[in-house]
């Protein structure tokens, strides 16, 4: 049964939510107080698992301003509490009707709802009840004389009432014990009976529930005889560490009648490396840690009553410092996830059906890297076996990659003509568009983040100077695939970086896990020492920084140094429309300025001495005019092969470099 819609109501925040659709991974986002726990605790109490209980209590949680008016707006029924939608699925599609036979259904949904006070769940399943009858008459091979004894009956209960009176008959008395086992005598009851395993249990699990770092275990086990463990939400950090105990299969019996705990320090340090392995595939934060958990007689200098008795310590070690720290005084977000691990291990193994996880602000003290290893541990780990709800306020844990199953949670209030304020009510909305700046927020983070990832870069990118340098190397590119050679490789995405200065900082800010970053840069004397610095910094990969100048026999080049002087003077005048005194040639761009080799800077000085109705020299407008005019590197002319030739050198270079 896959979760399609929920709606909550009269839930402390929540008198109303609205109906919102949920998809197989859905995060909640709101701001603080906006009643996003409200609404994962209303589903959980739908069908907690019996490891993390939860139960609907009228004078805790019916919204207080109507509390003494409750009798009034429910008469003498209970308040609803949530109305859910499902969706069936192949298997027990297929399970219904190998019982009820092939035409039982009249839709794939099925409505679940609970209220205050209510013992269990009301269905609303989609049974046809007289096909179901008109399938199971049929199947029993009656004659016309034993159907016609029969009739048509319009209910089961009607149906075994007819054949309580004809048992005589073999196959009357068949039927009849075969519908006499349907709990209540119901066609209904008897599909709920075929659902109700694959109903998802719900585990809700909070920021707040970490295990202690330190417990002791005498204390456990009296609270856990008296069930004040399980009762007392103080004591949920005692409830994980004796559930890492059943982690590591090992009781709290067994510890405290051993004589050595030696052996049971052994599976519980076991348990630890597992759980820890399983952390740090998705834990990129520091891979130099691991968690010891071990029991120990207390120190008579510790505090009461850890002074005495057995004690358990859970504690992380630095391998790289080589030193230890207390569990409590780790990261929140570390401790969490080892905490969550413990829990969910624990409700799978009792499960009754699958799991649907409710994650309250999971990763909330989290660094924003971190919470992005927290939700790719979600989406490759969890969601393809479990259904999830989560909720955030951090943009980080919005998955950017489908933003689109965010909903908004709001806490709405409604502003009269007199300046008077009224609670809605904490509403979901699947509309982002209605929702105010401050809910909105996270989700316009999540997406400003993967823009900047991705819009800027792809996962193969070639950091150049500029845009024109992007505009040539597209026209040069373009030009030797025409002719069956070598171009740039379309997987290397060009993209502007503003010069080698901005490099370092562009790949440092844009630069994001898996991406492929090289860089290819103009060269000048001045720029030597900067481009030996970016190599040296290895935030390129080695081989990675680039100079035009190593691709022409100049010391000193940029992009357009790629071009013969013949063929580059050609596109200038072209692209400026010089002619007769003022086109530039090879010869004055020789001239136009010894002091360098470079012949955009050769053309910026002539450029200056033209009159002034000729606009200043342009990077971006030659290099425009050849993209619009590819036809000017068409042909076998010595300086267009010539451009080629070392345009060609470049593109291989870079493309042996694509991956590495």
């Amino acid at each position: 049964m896959q979760l399609k819609n929920v709606h909550v109501k009269n839930f402390r925040s929540v008198e109303d939510s609205g109906l919102f659709n949920v998809e197989h991974l859905t995060c909640l986002v709101g701001k603080n107080e906006a009643g996003k726990t409200a609404i994962l605790q209303a589903i959980a109490g739908l069908n907690p698992h019996p490891a993390t209980p939860f139960s609907y209590e009228r004078e805790r949680d019916y919204p207080k301003r109507y509390l003494a008016r409750y009798e009034e707006r429910h008469g003498d029924k209970d308040a609803e509490v949530i109305r859910t939608t499902w969706q069936l699925e192949d298997n027990e599609i297929a399970a219904l009707k190998a019982e009820l036979g092939p035409n039982c259904l009249s839709g794939r949904t099925v409505t679940i709802s609970r209220t205050y006070h209510s013992s269990g769940t009301n269905w609303s399943l989609p049974i046809d009840e007289a096909k179901v009858l008109k399938h199971l008459i049929s199947a029993s091979g009656f004659s016309a004389a034993e159907k016609s004894q029969v009739g048509q009956p319009a209910t089961v209960a009607e149906l075994v009432g007819k054949l309580s009176k004809l048992t005589d008959n073999v196959k009357h008395k068949a039927l009849h014990d075969l519908l006499s086992g349907y709990p209540r005598q119901s066609v209904f009851s008897k599909a709920r009976e075929i659902l109700e395993p694959h109903f998802p249990q719900f585990m809700y699990f909070s920021n707040y529930d970490r295990m202690n770092a330190i417990v002791h275990l005498e204390t456990l086990r009296a609270r856990e005889e008296d069930q004040t463990l399980f009762s007392d939400e103080t004591l949920r950090g005692d409830r994980l560490f004796l559930e890492f105990l059943e982690y590591a299969n090992t009781s709290l019996s067994d510890i405290l009648h051993a004589a050595t705990f030696e052996s049971f320090n052994a599976k519980l340090q076991a348990a630890s490396n597992v759980l820890t392995e399983e952390i740090l595939e998705y834990w990129t934060q520091n891979q130099d840690i691991e968690i010891r958990v071990n029991v120990a007689q207390g120190r008579p200098g510790d505090p009461a009553p850890f002074n005495s008795g057995a004690v358990g310590r859970a504690r992380i070690y630095n391998l790289l410092h080589k030193a230890d720290t207390s569990f409590s005084e780790r990261s929140a977000g570390f401790t969490w996830f080892f905490s969550f691990l413990i829990k969910f291990d624990r409700v799978k193994k009792d499960a009754t059906s699958k799991v649907f996880l409710l994650l309250d602000e999971p990763g909330l003290t989290l660094h924003g890297l971190a919470q992005g290893d927290l939700l790719r541990y979600f989406t490759e780990k969890l969601e393809p076996h479990h259904q999830i709800i989560y909720s955030t306020h951090s943009p980080f844990m919005v998955p950017h990659d489908n933003i689109m199953a965010s909903r908004i949670v709001e806490d709405l209030v409604k502003v009269d003509e007199r300046g008077r304020r009224t609670p809605k009510g904490t509403q979901v909305r699947e509309d982002v568009l209605k929702a105010d700046r401050d809910s909105v927020f996270p989700l316009q983070g999540a997406l400003g983040y993967a823009l900047t990832q991705s819009l800027f870069i792809g996962k193969h990118t070639v950091l150049v100077e500029g845009p024109s340098d992007i505009l040539y190397l597209q026209a040069l590119s373009a030009e030797l695939l025409r002719r069956g050679r070598t171009g740039l490789d379309p997987r290397w995405i060009m993209c502007p970086s503003g010069g080698i200065d901005k490099i370092q900082s562009f790949v440092s800010l844009f630069a994001g896990n898996g991406i492929d970053v090289i860089a290819l840069s103009d060269y000048t004397k001045r720029d030597r020492n900067k481009l030996e610095a970016l190599k040296k910094s290895e935030v390129i990969k080695s081989g990675g920084v680039l100079s035009v100048a190593d691709f022409v026999a100049q010391e000193e080049a940029d992009i357009e140094d790629l071009f013969d002087p013949d063929l580059y003077c050609d596109v200038v005048n072209n692209s400026y429309d010089l002619k007769g005194v003022q086109a530039l040639d090879p010869t004055k761009l020789l001239s136009a300025d010894p002091s360098t080799e470079r012949q955009v800077k050769k053309a910026e000085a002539h450029f200056n001495v033209l009159s002034e109705s000729i606009p200043l020299y342009n990077h971006f407008t030659p290099a425009n005019w050849l993209l619009a005019n590819p036809g000017k590197l068409s042909g076998d002319a010595t300086p267009v092969l010539a451009t080629l030739e070392r345009a060609e050198r470049l593109f291989k270079t870079l493309n042996e470099l694509l991956g590495k």
